[in-house]
């Protein structure tokens, strides 16, 4: 459309026009010269994505329209800076993003992050003012919790009364935590200033990286774009290695903060750098050559400190006294040894009085496996080998009457591990059947028909227990080979994604990386037919637990696929190990010691509380009401880490299975299941 008159411009474009143009002046800024590459990994993500997702759903209007919502969902979750006006400009758009994409045409999502950054500095321009304001704190006012239960504010007005009570609050809640005013007001300053520093840092790369990632979102929410330095990150959680100083950094009001000094690594072999540390520059090729790190994006810290083990890293820090100082470091590999597997004997007398027994436990946190090792035919880091070498070491020291496998907080990892690791287990069969993206289904074998271990086994699961950690789980119920316990089920994650690079076919864009798609390709079942999809593998004894009543599990995300069915596979069952006869006679003792304990009637007196503080909408804004809220949640969360702690080993160094109420009915159950399977193997002789 062509304008002769320049002043019926202004009079003809919409509202929605004026915001694209607006935004696309400064989103060119922010694209620079990568236009060309953003557009053609944008064209090769959809083209791989309907052609290789399980799915296979067209990118069409529906998936555009989903699109935009996630988008903004992901910029602006509370709703704080996007106008109802805005987003129902925006929405004009939302039937042709999908047109767009396809051919390359990623304007649209720098234009609105160019937007989403525009009314994040006018909005913060306003903050100080409310910083400064002299708050009531005695008057009863609340302020709505999930932005899910609002709209997009539709006036100026609602706008910054949202922001009144979003800064009334945060200036509370650090008066209630012992600050005075003053000190109260200048924190927040400073975290909204912070905030305004790292978002105009943000990269184009991130950029694309959120808009693709909504992309993916709308057909599940495990498929996702992964730039190169996000690709780069995976790539070290699966080969539990890194090459760097070993330290754990965390950003805290601008400053790059040291929060651990990883055992072995090399700042803890010099010795100088200490928790709390603050780095304030670094000279990453140790030539002279400092970059000053303050208000500088974590990731963007993180990679100017790692780098090729033997090279030189040079840290200006402050310490906790005050003092500037100057650190030369050797970079050198780090293997992630808290992420591999562990295992320990427990004499059962020791923890219960009364009872005898070895207990062997095995805390598997991930099913990792080094594939780039393994492909290249060199010695690689795998579960399996690792659990296979745990339970070598209880044969050597005397043997075990019982294992637990403990999958708490197991995210996941390599499908081939899961089946692996569960191979150990049982004798020979199918331990997973997958649906793969042709409709065929394929069974997984058992690789090994040797069995590593036959004592009787429990697995030990909770609600964020998925993926890999859900087929070992449903293979050993489905096998009969021992018992699950834990939370009322696991997450629910019964989807396969696979990582692909960014390619058309085979070929690849030169060296240079465009990223990867980690993309849902399959879906897994159970040998009984079941998937693990939404639902989960049930326990077959529950604990109570504060993690079974948070919003945590497949159910509880968007666009999350069904549970579905497909026929059983052929299977043997373990003989002598389960029965409803034991089963039944497990529930009722360990109802009978948690009725009688008292940690789990507090635990249970908590979880009631915390139920009745989860099902509010709103927070207070009176002084004396919010203390005494914070003080509940306080104590609630302080519970809740507690339980995290004791169950991940995490409570004490080095402990894997730490003695606490919850581990010992572990124990307990494991105790009499020992005595449960003794009695049948005996009636059956």
């Amino acid at each position: 459309m062509r304008f002769r008159n320049p002043t019926r411009v202004a009079v003809v474009l919409t509202t929605g026009m004026l915001v694209m143009i607006a935004c696309a002046l400064g989103a060119q800024q922010l694209r620079g010269q990568n236009q060309s590459d953003e557009g053609q990994t944008a064209s090769i993500v959809t083209d791989m994505i309907t052609k290789r997702h399980i799915s296979h759903a067209p990118i069409d209007d529906e998936v555009s329209k989903k699109l935009l919502e996630r988008y903004l969902k992901a910029l602006d979750p509370q709703k704080l800076y996007f106008s109802k006006n805005e987003v129902d400009a925006l929405r004009q758009q939302n039937t042709k993003l999908d047109d767009q994409i396809k051919v390359g045409d990623v304007s649209f999502a720098f234009a609105v992050f160019e937007r989403y950054q525009l009314r994040m500095k006018e909005r913060l321009a306003t903050v100080g003012k409310l910083i400064d304001t002299e708050h009531d704190f005695t008057i009863d006012e609340e302020m709505l919790i999930d932005a899910d239960d609002r709209d997009w504010a539709t006036s100026s007005a609602e706008m910054n009364e949202r922001w009144r009570k979003r800064i009334k609050y945060e200036i509370l809640s650090l008066k209630l935590d012992d600050k005075e005013l003053a000190e109260a007001r200048a924190k927040v300053r400073k975290r909204y200033e912070t905030l305004q520093k790292l978002m105009s840092q943000t990269e184009s790369s991130e950029v694309l990286e959120i808009y693709l990632s909504s992309l993916t979102h709308t057909l599940d929410p495990h498929s996702s774009y992964m730039s190169p330095d996000t690709l780069k990150d995976f790539q070290i959680a699966m080969e539990l290695k890194l090459e760097g100083i070993g330290a754990s950094l965390r950003s805290e009001d601008g400053y790059t903060t040291v929060a651990a000094v990883v055992d072995g690594g090399a700042a803890d072999k010099d010795g100088r750098l200490k928790v709390n540390d603050k780095i304030i520059e670094v000279d990453s090729k140790a030539d002279g050559n400092w970059d000053n790190i303050v208000d500088m994006k974590l990731k963007h810290v993180v990679r100017k400190i790692r780098g090729d083990k033997g090279t030189k890293v040079r840290l200006k820090v402050q310490t906790e006294s005050g003092e500037t100082n100057e650190y030369e470091l050797v970079r050198q590999e780090i293997k992630l040894e808290e992420s591999e597997v562990k295992g320990e004997i427990i004499d059962a007398g020791t923890r219960i009085e009364g009872r005898k027994g070895r207990i062997g436990v095995i805390n598997i946190p991930s099913f990792y496996r080094d594939f780039r090792a393994a492909q290249l035919g060199l010695d690689f880091k795998s579960t399996r080998k690792d659990v296979i070498k745990v339970l070598k070491q209880f044969e050597v020291a005397g043997g075990v009457d019982a294992v637990v496998v403990d999958l708490r907080y197991n995210g996941g990892g390599a499908l081939s591990e899961a089946i692996e690791v569960s191979g150990l287990f049982i004798s020979e069969g199918p331990v997973v059947q997958v649906l793969e993206q042709d409709g065929q289904v394929t069974k997984h074998e058992d690789p090994d028909d040797r069995i590593q271990c036959r004592e009787p086994l429990i697995v030990l699961c909770n609600r964020l227990s998925a993926s890999a950690s859900e087929i070992f789980a449903g293979a050993i119920k489905d096998y009969k080979r021992g018992i699950v316990i834990g939370d009322t089920t696991t997450h629910g994650k019964g989807t396969v994604q696979n990582v692909m690079n960014v390619t058309r076919g085979m070929r690849m864009f030169g060296s240079k990386s465009y990223g990867a798609l980690k993309l849902t390709i399959n879906q897994f079942y159970r040998v009984n037919g079941d998937s693990t999809q939404n639902r989960g593998v049930t326990s077959d004894l529950v604990l109570p637990s504060f993690l079974e009543h948070r919003d945590i599990g497949e159910s509880t995300l968007d666009n999350a696929m069904a549970f579905s069915t497909i026929n059983p596979a052929s299977h043997p069952v373990a003989a002598g190990y389960v029965s409803p006869k034991i089963l039944s006679t497990l529930r009722d003792r360990s109802a009978t010691r948690i009725s009688a304990d008292e940690d789990f009637q507090t635990l249970a007196k908590n979880i009631a509380k915390f139920k009745e503080r989860k099902s509010r909408k709103t927070v207070s804004l009176n002084e004396s009401v919010l203390a005494a809220e914070l003080a509940e949640a306080k104590a609630e969360a302080e519970e809740a880490e507690k339980e995290i702690e004791e169950q991940t080993g995490t409570a004490k160094k080095d402990e894997i299975f730490g003695e606490n109420y919850y581990n010992d009915e572990v124990l307990g159950i494991t105790l009499d299941y020992l005595d449960l399977v003794k009695q049948q193997r005996t009636v059956a002789r």
